[in-house]
């Protein structure tokens, strides 16, 4: 249950985005070559109204905005929003702020990475695989693959997360895209160093000698037809601790729900993945996976996992 502080809180620092965002962009922004004049009419709903709708729609475990914006905004948020706009406007709006959202999910929303962290990839289906000829709204973008669900058409969702389950980076791609190509991007492994642990997805001799290269360990478990390889005991344990990263594609899924197969337009379907990914940010507690080194003389750590499934005691363990 979000409470009103929180949605005052999330609304400040949306708002003050927000206005910097715009003074930036008018200040910086290119005169019309023709020498045409637009009209610039403020609308009714400032723009920190409607991204923090937008949040907010992903933390009260709502399924459809519509219903959301008509029966709960309009009706019992009168206070918050005093000049509610017809939920059409409201989707033109809506389309406004796309880049803003990006913007501030960029430079206030990611974690910093720890040394610790954890990667994979989840599918967003943007209709049935077998309806693929008829889906027309993500013509030319989305792709058929196959992944371990089976047959799925859609894109792939590709994080990266630290050991306190904070998103570190993150990138959307075609649902036929191999699992290690995003690691192979410098602009999207800078901020990671120290190990990073994978699935089977992630074998690669080229791709671990690249990350090597560039600072980060590449950890993954062996395939069965492959000759098992010698394994820090730390690692080993960590690697184990994969669900941390599974969990928070859980609740992404299930909580913040950027998943659906109702999207009328690519903008709301990136508004509605970012704002999920910025309504995960805002969550009080977050899947993780806290070391106490409380000997480091002696080598002995303590691990516990936490989510929202399942609280585990502390496991001591010695370090080799």
């Amino acid at each position: 249950m979000i409470t009103d502080s929180k949605i005052i809180e999330i609304f400040c620092l949306l708002d003050d985005f927000s206005k910097e965002y715009n003074t930036l962009i008018t200040e910086n922004s290119l005169p019309d070559p023709n020498g045409k004049k637009r009209r610039n009419r403020k609308s009714k709903m400032s723009d920190g109204e409607v991204m923090t709708i937008l949040v907010l729609f992903h933390l009260k475990s709502y399924r459809d905005l519509k219903h959301f914006y008509i029966n709960h905004v309009c009706k019992f948020m009168r206070g918050e929003f005093p000049d509610c706009v017809s939920y059409n406007r409201f989707v033109e709006l809506q389309k406004k702020v796309v880049q803003p959202l990006g913007v501030f999910m960029k430079m206030h929303c990611l974690g910093d990475c720890t040394g610790i962290s954890f990667i994979d990839s989840t599918t967003l289906k943007s209709c049935h695989y077998k309806r693929e000829k008829q889906h027309k709204v993500f013509a030319g973008l989305a792709q058929k693959s196959y992944g371990t669900l089976g047959w799925f058409y859609g894109f792939k969702l590709h994080l990266v997360c630290n050991d306190k389950g904070e998103i570190i980076e993150f990138m959307l791609t075609p649902g036929n895209v191999d699992d290690r190509k995003p690691l192979k991007n410098k602009s999207f492994n800078e901020k990671i160093f120290g190990k990073i642990y994978g699935d089977k997805g992630y074998l690669g001799k080229d791709l671990f000698d690249q990350l090597f290269v560039d600072g980060i360990h590449l950890i993954t478990k062996v395939r069965k037809n492959m000759k098992k390889k010698a394994m820090d005991f730390m690692d080993r344990v960590l690697l184990r601790k994969r669900a941390v990263i599974e969990s928070v594609n859980d609740i992404l899924k299930n909580v913040c729900y950027i998943e659906h197969t109702r999207h009328r337009s690519v903008d709301n379907f990136i508004s509605n993945l970012i704002s999920g990914l910025i309504a995960y940010s805002f969550l009080p507690k977050k899947p993780s996976i806290k070391i106490y080194n409380m000997l480091p003389n002696v080598g002995v750590a303590y691990v516990e996992l936490t989510s929202f499934r399942y609280n585990c005691k502390y496991l001591p363990f010695i370090l080799w």
